[in-house]
């Protein structure tokens, strides 16, 4: 097990050197951010000033250089553009993500697991057809136009939730949250909608399959031959076999949705990290940027990381498989 594992930390340390190399030299080789920065009346001398005070007038291996050694010591760069840490900066749009992450993966599974069981224990009827068919709309429609079209049924035409923003927060254990008010919450329904309507498709169609792959399984026949009372078969035989892929599939989509809820976010204006990105590629602040990466890419490796050790301690063919090759 301690090679197994030692193996894995070895992988992710060099993923993680790998997309610091890829990330760093593919932001700071792209744009002048000194157009965005300096003022046009600026004279020279406070210009070359703030290419040195920035390191900017270094060579681009020694600027990744320098990021190298402080990546090393927790330190992630300067934004060019706030003047504080990037990855403090980073860290204070994290709670806003959260909550909206939270309330998606939530309204993901209690709508996707319930209709997934309808559609898989009614697949040959209208029912679980219609559902299905229906299914392929959350796959198919653009994640930016659908958010448009929330905003202009429910905030234009009816007026009934508020079209962006996040609404007052209270704190709670130094924690700015906005789900413990009415206000709050008017705020984060739209946004929180468009984020898991993909995922509530995704959800439900696995949901789907693996209750009709179940039904045909030798021992829920066995326990319908046994008289057991249907809906005792499936709550406790059915559902209980088909949730293991299906949680592994949720834990993998809460992490997705923290790194790229982006879109969700400029449409709606919600301040989390994704709008962050987006205003920082807009205003070429390289080390939010690149700390932004660096920062999604740590969350998947240590995530990844997590579930490898599990499998590895669930199963052990796991690691023989590792040593076979």
């Amino acid at each position: 097990m301690s090679v197994f594992i030692l193996r894995r930390l070895l992988q992710s340390l060099f993923v993680l050197l790998a997309v610091s190399i890829v990330v760093f030299f593919a932001v700071y080789t792209v744009g002048d951010p000194l157009e965005l920065l300096v003022s046009p009346s600026a004279s020279q001398a406070e210009r070359e000033a703030l290419i040195a005070r920035l390191g900017l007038d270094l060579p681009i291996w020694q600027q990744y250089g320098s990021f190298f050694w402080r990546m090393l010591h927790g330190d992630l760069g300067i934004s060019f553009v706030h003047g504080i840490p990037a990855s403090s900066l980073i860290l204070s749009r994290f709670p806003a993500t959260l909550e909206l992450v939270l309330v998606a993966m939530f309204l993901t599974c209690t709508i996707g697991i319930p209709l997934g069981m309808v559609a898989g224990l009614h697949r040959e009827q209208r029912l679980g057809r219609g559902i299905l068919a229906g299914s392929v709309l959350g796959f198919s429609l653009p994640n930016f136009w659908q958010g448009m079209v929330l905003i202009l049924l429910f905030a234009v035409w009816l007026g009934w939730l508020p079209a962006s923003g996040r609404g007052p927060t209270v704190t709670v254990l130094g924690v700015p949250l906005s789900l413990f008010s009415s206000e709050g919450w008017s705020h984060i329904i739209l946004p929180a909608v468009n984020l898991a309507i993909a995922n509530i498709a995704l959800i439900l169609r696995m949901t789907a399959a693996g209750v009709s792959e179940a039904m045909h399984q030798d021992y829920v026949k066995f326990a319908r031959a046994k008289g057991i009372n249907p809906n005792r078969i499936v709550y406790r035989h059915i559902l209980r076999n088909i949730m293991i892929p299906v949680i592994t599939v949720i834990g993998i989509e809460f992490g997705t949705l923290i790194a790229y809820s982006t879109i969700t976010e400029t449409v709606f204006s919600w301040p989390g990290m994704g709008k962050l990105l987006i205003d920082s590629v807009y205003q070429l602040d390289r080390p939010v940027i690149v700390a932004y990466v660096m920062l999604v890419t740590l969350l998947f490796v240590l995530i990844n990381l997590v579930v490898d050790i599990l499998y590895a301690v669930l199963d052990p063919r796991v690691q023989l498989t590792e040593q076979s090759h």
